[in-house]
C-alpha cells in the first residue's frame, strides 16, 4: 500500500492495512528489503544496514509500524540479506580503494594470467543468478570481484571474522528496534570453495550464460554456510535470555536438498539453527498436472526430516515464482489454500493468494526485475518475476486502491475490478472468506496440537486429516480433478460416526457450513473443497471443555 501517492509501497501504507492482516487471521508479517538501497534489485543491493530506503519512508515510520503491529499483536519480520551488499555500501568504496582494515570484506581475486594478452581473464567459469560470469573487474583495484547476483551486488567474505561480526552487530541493531526476527535471504550462497575451482556442467540447458548451465557444488551449501546459520541462532537466542519476551525467529530461503535443509534446523551434535527453513516443496515439486499422490509425498518427505520438537512449515507462494493461481490453476485457489492452512505448523502467504490474484502481463517496456532484464527481449519473460509483483488490489478504483496517484511502479493486474479485497468483503461467498475460515480454524486445539495425515483417495482427491483425542476430528478434502468423485471417509481416521458436518467450504460449493454427509458416501465436485467436522458426544464435550479451561 502506498500513502504518498508516489505510485511505490511505503511503511506509512503497511501501517494503515495492519487491521486487515489482523482480520484475515495473520499472526506475523515479513516485508521485502526495506533498508536503503540504490534499488538495482529492488532493496536487495543494500547500501546502508542501519537506515531506511527514503522511498519507504524514515526510521521513525518503522518505529512508529513496529508499535502499531505489536498493539495489535502481529509480528514483524525484516527481510535479512547476509550475502551481498550495494556496490555503493561504504564498504565497498573502502575495499575497492584498498582502505586499511576493509581490503578483504569482499571476495576478490587477481584472475586468470590471458594467454592472448591483456587484462587477466576471471579467475573461474562461475556464472552469477541472472545471467553470466559472476566476476566482475574493477579497473580502480585492477582485481577482480564476485557477485553471485547482479554486477551491483558484490557477495561479503564470510572468511572474514570482522564481516562476520559486522553482519551479527547488524541483526542486534534491528533486534534493539523491537523486530522480531529475520527472513534470510540466499543462505546456500554465502560461502564458497576457497580454491575456487570451475563447477561442471550440469547438461540442463546448453545456453553457457544461464545459471542453470552449471552445477553449483563450489558456490552454494558449502558446510560453513549452515554453521553460519548455528552461529545467528546462538546470537538471537541469547538476545533472547536477556531481553525476555517472545521468542524471536529466523526463518531462511534455501532451495537445496532436504538432506541439507535438515541441518538447518539443528546439527547432528544438537546446535540449533533456523526456526523455519522454508519449506518450499509446494512450489517446486508440484504443478497442474500433479495427483494427490504428489501432494502427498510432499508431506511424508517434510515430516520425515523434521527433528524431534521443530516445527514444519508450508510455502505454496512467494515473490520469485508465478503466483498460486497462475501456477496450479485459477479453478483450485480455494481447494490450495485451504489444503495449505489444513497442515501443522507454521503456513505463509505471499501477499494476494488470499484473494487469489494471478499474475499481470509484464511488457518488456514495463520490466523492472534485474532477472528479466539481464536475459534481454526475446528471454526476458521466461526470467521475469514482476508478473508475481504487481501491486496488491484493495478495490475497484482507479489503480486498485493502491495508490492515490496516476502510475504504479509495476502495472496493476487488468482483472483488479473483480480480483479484490472490497469485492470479495461483500461477496456471500469469496476466496479471502474461505481464508479468513480456515484461519480461524487454525485457532483450534486439535489444529494447533493434533496428528496430521496427507492420504490420496485415487489420483485426484488429497485428504488431510487432524486429529485430536477429545477435541475433535477435521477432515479436508479436495478434489484437484476435472470429474465428479465419490469417496468413502471411514477408513480415514479412527472411529468415524456415520455423519461428518461441513465446516469450512470452498467457495465453487454447493455445500453449506453446518450442513452434513454421510462419511461412507462423500461426493465431491471438480476442483471443490471442503473440511468435514467429526462431531464429538456430550461426555467428551464436557472433558473437552475442562481441558481447554485447564490449557488456557
Amino acid at each position: 500500500m502506498d500513502s504518498d501517492g508516489d505510485g511505490v509501497g511505503d511503511l506509512n501504507g503497511i501501517a494503515s492495512k495492519l487491521p486487515y492482516l489482523k482480520s484475515i487471521g495473520v499472526k506475523a508479517f515479513w516485508m521485502s528489503p526495506i533498508y536503503k538501497s540504490p534499488m538495482v534489485d529492488f532493496g536487495y543491493d543494500i547500501s546502508d544496514f542501519r537506515d531506511i530506503h527514503e522511498e519507504f519512508g524514515t526510521m521513525a515510520d518503522f518505529e512508529r509500524l513496529v508499535e502499531q503491529a505489536h498493539g495489535l499483536g502481529l509480528k514483524v519480520i525484516m527481510d535479512f540479506v547476509p550475502n551481498h551488499s550495494s556496490n555503493l555500501h561504504e564498504w565497498f568504496v573502502k575495499s575497492e580503494q584498498r582502505e586499511p582494515g576493509y581490503e578483504d570484506y569482499y571476495v576478490w581475486h587477481d584472475g586468470k594470467v590471458n594467454p592472448a594478452g591483456g587484462r587477466n581473464l576471471p579467475p573461474n567459469n562461475w556464472i552469477q543468478a541472472f545471467r553470466g560470469s559472476a566476476w566482475q573487474w574493477s579497473d580502480q583495484r585492477q582485481q577482480y570481484y564476485l557477485h553471485q547476483f547482479t554486477v551491483e551486488q558484490p557477495d561479503l567474505n564470510y572468511r572474514n571474522p570482522t564481516v562476520v561480526q559486522e553482519m551479527k552487530d547488524v541483526l542486534l541493531f534491528w533486534l534493539g528496534k523491537g523486530v522480531d526476527g529475520f527472513r534470510i535471504d540466499a543462505v546456500p550462497t554465502l560461502y564458497e570453495d576457497t580454491q575456487l575451482r570451475d563447477e561442471p556442467v550440469s547438461g540442463l540447458t546448453d545456453d553457457p550464460e544461464d545459471t542453470n548451465y552449471l552445477r553449483h557444488i563450489y558456490t552454494q551449501d558449502l558446510p560453513e554456510t549452515v554453521e553460519m546459520v548455528y552461529e545467528w541462532r546462538e546470537l538471537i537466542d541469547a538476545f533472547q535470555a536477556e531481553h525476555g519476551g517472545d521468542t524471536r525467529v529466523i526463518m531462511t530461503e534455501a532451495y537445496s536438498t532436504l538432506d541439507v535443509i535438515k541441518t538447518y534446523y539443528a546439527s547432528s551434535t544438537g546446535r540449533l539453527g533456523s526456526h523455519m527453513p522454508f519449506n518450499f516443496r509446494l512450489i517446486t515439486e508440484v504443478d497442474k498436472q500433479s495427483t494427490a499422490a504428489d501432494y502427498v509425498k510432499v508431506v511424508k518427505d517434510w515430516m520425515s526430516i523434521l527433528p524431534a520438537g521443530q516445527v514444519p512449515n508450508w510455502v505454496m507462494g512467494n515473490h520469485d515464482r508465478p503466483r498460486v493461481a497462475t501456477r496450479l490453476g485459477e479453478e483450485r485457489i480455494d481447494a490450495l489454500n485451504m489444503v495449505l492452512l489444513s497442515l501443522s505448523g507454521a503456513s505463509v502467504t505471499y501477499q494476494g493468494e488470499e484473494i487469489g490474484m494471478t499474475d499481470v502481463y509484464i511488457s518488456w517496456e514495463d520490466t523492472v526485475d534485474p532477472a528479466a532484464c539481464n536475459a534481454g527481449k526475446d528471454l526476458y519473460a521466461e526470467k521475469s518475476r514482476d508478473p508475481c509483483r504487481t501491486p496488491f488490489q484493495w478495490d475497484d478504483t482507479a489503480m486498485a486502491g493502491f495508490t492515490t496517484g496516476s502510475k504504479t511502479w509495476l502495472p496493476v493486474g487488468e482483472r483488479y475490478r473483480e480480483v479484490n479485497v472490497q469485492a470479495q468483503l461483500a461477496a456471500e461467498k469469496s476466496h479471502l472468506k474461505v481464508y479468513r475460515s480456515m484461519m480461524e480454524l487454525r485457532k483450534t486445539k486439535t489444529y494447533q496440537l493434533g496428528t496430521v495425515k496427507a492420504v490420496a483417495l485415487g489420483d485426484s482427491v488429497l485428504a488431510v486429516v487432524r486429529e485430536l483425542t477429545n477435541f475433535g476430528t477435521y477432515i479436508t478434502l479436495a478434489n484437484f480433478g476435472s470429474q465428479i468423485e465419490d469417496i468413502s471417509g471411514i477408513t480415514l481416521a479412527d472411529a468415524l460416526p456415520a455423519k461428518l458436518y461441513f465446516e469450512v467450504v470452498s467457495s465453487n460449493s454447493h455445500n453449506i457450513r453446518g450442513g452434513s454427509m454421510a462419511t461412507k458416501d462423500i461426493v465431491l465436485l471438480p476442483n471443490e473443497a471442503f473440511v468435514l467436522k467429526a462431531q464429538i458426544g456430550p461426555v467428551e464435550r464436557v472433558y473437552s471443555s475442562i481441558c481447554d479451561s485447564w490449557l488456557q
